[in-house]
C-alpha cells in the first residue's frame, strides 16, 4: 500500500471516529425517544430499546391541556419567520452603509457595534424587559421580534466583510446609468451578498428555533409557548418527568434543524470563508 493511501486511509478513520463520537448524544436521544420512559436511563448504555414503543410520540404530540405540540411549532415558526426577515433587512442595510457609505463618525459606530458583541445578553437582559413592560409588551412577541429589526452585530459584521469584497467599480458603473444609492444596495449589492444572507438566515433560523431565555421571559400565555418552552414543561420538580414524550418531541424538533443544514450546508461554508476576505 502506498504512503499517500495509508494516510487517507488514517485520516478517513479519525474524522469518522470523531464524527461518531459527536454523534453519539444526538443518536442516544433519538433512540430514546423510543424507550419506556422509566428505564431511559436505567437501561442507557444499550441504545437499542427494548421494548420498542411509539407510545412517547404520541403522547408528546398531544401536548399539554387544549394545546397540541403542533401549535408549539406553529408559534415557533411564526416567530423565525418575523425574526429571519428582520434580520435580513436591518443586518443588510446597516452593513451596507458601514462598508459603502462615507459619513461622520463611521469607525466610531462601526467600532461601539462590534463592542457590543462583548455584552452578554444578561447585562441588558433587565433593562430591555423593564423598558417592554412599559411599552405594554410582555405576553406577545414584540419583545422578541422588533429588536430583530435593528440589527444584530454579528450579522453585521459578516455582511460588511462579505460587501467589502466587491469592486467599488461595480457602484461607479450603476451611479453612471442613474443608480441612487438605495438602487445600488438594491440591484447590486443584494444579489451579489446572497451567499452572505443566506449564512445569515441559516444562523438566525438555529438561534431562534431553539431559543429558550427570551420566550420564558415574555411569554406567559400556553397558547403562545415556543417550541424550547414545551420542551422544558415535560419536566417537573413535582410529578414524575416525562422524559420519554421529552425525546420524543426534541427529535421531532431537531428534524428541521438538520433539513435546513443538508440544505443550505453549502451557503454557509461560501458565506463564511467568503466573508474573510477582504478584495
Amino acid at each position: 500500500m502506498k504512503p499517500k493511501h495509508l494516510k487517507k486511509i488514517i485520516y478517513h478513520l479519525l474524522v469518522g471516529g470523531f464524527a461518531i463520537l459527536l454523534l453519539y448524544p444526538v443518536i442516544w436521544l433519538i433512540m430514546s425517544s423510543f424507550k419506556l420512559s422509566e428505564n431511559i436511563f436505567v437501561t442507557a448504555q444499550s441504545l437499542i430499546p427494548n421494548p420498542f414503543v411509539l407510545e412517547n410520540y404520541a403522547q408528546g404530540w398531544e401536548g399539554f391541556g387544549d394545546y397540541g405540540f403542533a401549535t408549539f411549532i406553529k408559534n415557533t415558526a411564526i416567530f423565525v419567520a418575523f425574526v429571519l426577515v428582520g434580520h435580513l433587512i436591518s443586518c443588510s442595510l446597516i452593513a451596507f452603509g458601514f462598508a459603502r457609505l462615507k459619513f461622520v463618525g463611521r469607525s466610531f459606530w462601526f467600532a461601539i457595534m462590534i463592542k457590543t458583541l462583548m455584552l452578554p445578553y444578561e447585562v441588558v437582559m433587565i433593562p430591555q424587559y423593564i423598558i417592554f413592560a412599559e411599552l405594554g409588551w410582555l405576553n406577545s412577541l414584540k419583545p422578541l421580534v422588533v429588536p430583530a429589526y435593528f440589527g444584530h452585530p454579528f450579522f453585521i459584521f459578516l455582511l460588511v466583510q462579505f460587501i467589502r469584497t466587491i469592486p467599488r467599480e461595480l457602484d461607479e458603473a450603476a451611479t453612471i446609468d442613474g443608480c441612487n444609492t438605495f438602487q445600488i444596495y438594491y440591484r447590486i449589492i443584494l444579489p451579489l451578498i446572497v451567499p452572505a444572507l443566506a449564512t445569515t438566515a441559516i444562523f438566525t433560523f438555529y438561534w431562534t428555533w431553539d431559543n429558550l431565555l427570551g420566550p420564558v421571559l415574555y411569554l406567559n400565555s400556553p397558547a403562545k409557548y415556543t417550541v424550547s418552552m414545551a420542551l422544558n414543561m415535560f419536566l417537573s420538580n413535582e410529578t414524575v418527568s416525562n422524559w420519554g414524550a421529552m425525546f420524543a418531541m426534541s427529535t421531532v424538533s431537531l428534524i428541521p434543524v438538520f433539513v435546513i443544514f443538508f440544505i443550505f450546508q453549502r451557503y454557509v461554508v461560501e458565506g463564511i470563508s467568503t466573508s474573510g476576505l477582504k478584495g
